[in-house]
């Protein structure tokens, strides 16, 4: 399993950033997908998830309204799509896929908001 996370960068305050997580190795369509994000001097918090599908998504209270995460399942690529970033939002994000009950990580992406 591979998960190869993109798209992060410096943003200024109410901008907007696509990640991007592409993944192989395992059959994508058939599980759930997740952005975590890890802010400075933070634990790591849960983003949004997806079902396998894109059927159903969750968001973060923080983030709801904001983020919206979605998939193409023929690019087995899934996507964060961020506006109205906050500096809060400052954090190296990563996806996640819990594959035949083992967790996988990308090497992250940073996401740096500021003016």
């Amino acid at each position: 399993v591979q998960l190869v996370e993109s798209g992060g960068g410096l943003v200024q305050p109410g901008g907007s950033l696509r990640l991007s997580c592409a993944a192989s190795g395992f059959t994508f369509s058939s599980y759930v997908m997740n952005w975590y994000r890890q802010p400075p001097g933070k634990e790591r918090e849960l983003v949004a998830f997806i079902t396998s599908a894109g059927s159903s998504t969750t968001y973060a209270d923080s983030v709801k309204g904001r983020f919206t995460i979605s998939r193409d399942n023929a690019k087995n690529t899934v996507y964060l799509q961020m506006n109205s970033l906050k500096s809060e939002d400052t954090a190296v994000y990563y996806c996640k896929a819990r594959v035949n009950f083992r967790v996988y990580w990308g090497q992250g992406t940073q996401v740096t908001v500021s003016s």
